[in-house]
């Protein structure tokens, strides 16, 4: 058992972290889809929309765990979390089905978005349908030119920039989990709807949007994988994503609390520094131990994904480690900067706004300990 990271991954992350400081240092966080753009274009040139992307499409090839750790340096390195959670999800919710599932068609677009040219929007969120992939109300009907989308997605992450969404329909109504199939649909086609960017607490820098499917013919090259196998391609996407998405927040929750110890070491009251007060200290020490506790968490997750032992109670572990982690040090690091937390300045309260999603998004909390508990043996 070997904790240490390989020379190779830490050459990796040191030149991930110099590319995205050397192009991030002076970014702020936009909801201007045209900005949002051009941040996307750095991300590309620092190689981060390739991370996993194969080589033979122009990507990087890198696994889950590599893929985790070029994704921790990012979210250390860059304060815009929603632009670190946009390429995410565009890489492991998109690239991944697509490569894995896709046709010569659709792994034609893998180039684009290894060089970020084709953003692409993960569309499976319905009003009535999260993480319950049987509750999914819109519908594929297969016909001589292909398959006519209806129904329309919600939360759709890079929706209002994406130029690709992979997104998943009932094709037949009386097969349940096996009646769901996944397409790759152009944004292009004729019935693709796209609504405006949706407000949110927090993320700014990943828009977001609902996209309707209107009677959208989509050729037969863009179904991903078999009909009907839609259920299995999401829960492919959603091992990777709770697996390795989950690393841009250890890669913040390291930056902050870095940011911290400045602060607590420099702030003096009543004669010392603040960080001589018990109380300040060990808040300090929890931080650090809710960091650790969740990236060796995540790094095994990723490394059983890697192996080919892709294990649900470790992923869902993993993920609930690290988001309550995240939203625990985010509260401590407004206690421990004081009013200072409070101003936008500081950046500390968009920390807080950032992480609180992390127990929802990806399936909510309470859906991975559902699935912990069952894999204990109740």
């Amino acid at each position: 058992m070997d904790f240490e990271p390989s020379p190779i991954q830490r050459e990796r992350c040191a030149e991930i972290s110099a590319a995205v400081v050397e192009r991030f240092s002076e970014h702020e966080t936009s909801t201007d889809p045209e900005q949002v753009r051009l941040a996307w274009k750095d991300a590309a040139a620092a190689g981060l929309t390739a991370l996993c992307v194969s080589q033979e499409y122009g990507g990087t090839g890198l696994g889950a765990l590599d893929t985790a750790l070029a994704l921790e340096a990012f979210g250390r390195s860059c304060t815009d979390m929603g632009l670190v959670f946009g390429v995410a999800a565009h890489l492991l919710s998109c690239a991944v089905p697509v490569q894995d599932f896709g046709t010569a068609a659709t792994r034609d677009l893998l180039a684009g978005m290894a060089s970020g040219d084709v953003v692409a929007g993960n569309a499976m969120t319905e009003d009535e349908a999260g993480s319950d992939i049987g509750r999914i109300r819109a519908t594929a009907t297969r016909t001589d030119e292909g398959y006519v989308l209806h129904g329309e997605k919600s939360f759709v992450s890079n929706g209002p920039i994406a130029d690709v969404y992979v997104t998943y329909a009932v094709t037949d109504p009386t097969a349940g989990f096996l009646g769901v199939s996944a397409f790759a649909v152009p944004r292009e086609l004729d019935g693709v709807v796209v609504g405006e960017p949706l407000r949110k607490m927090g993320l700014e820098g990943c828009l977001a949007s609902r996209v309707r499917f209107d009677g959208c013919v989509v050729p037969a090259q863009y179904l991903l994988g078999s009909e009907g196998s839609g259920g299995a391609i999401f829960q492919h996407s959603m091992a990777w994503e709770r697996g390795a998405l989950f690393a841009g927040y250890l890669g913040q929750m390291g930056r902050q609390l870095a940011e911290c110890v400045d602060h607590v070491n420099n702030r003096r009251q009543f004669g010392q520094k603040i960080a001589g007060f018990q109380a300040v200290s060990h808040k300090i020490a929890r931080m650090r131990q809710r960091l650790e506790s969740a990236r060796l968490m995540l790094y095994r997750a990723c490394w059983l994904l890697d192996e080919g032992r892709t294990d649900v109670v470790a992923i869902a572990m993993a993920k609930t480690a690290v988001s309550e982690a995240a939203i625990a040090n985010s509260l401590d690091a407004m206690q421990l900067f004081g009013s200072m937390g409070y101003l936008v300045e500081t950046g500390i309260e968009a920390q807080l706004r950032d992480s609180l999603p992390t127990t929802i998004f990806s399936g909510t909390t309470e859906i991975q300990m559902e699935l912990i508990a069952r894999g204990t043996g109740l």
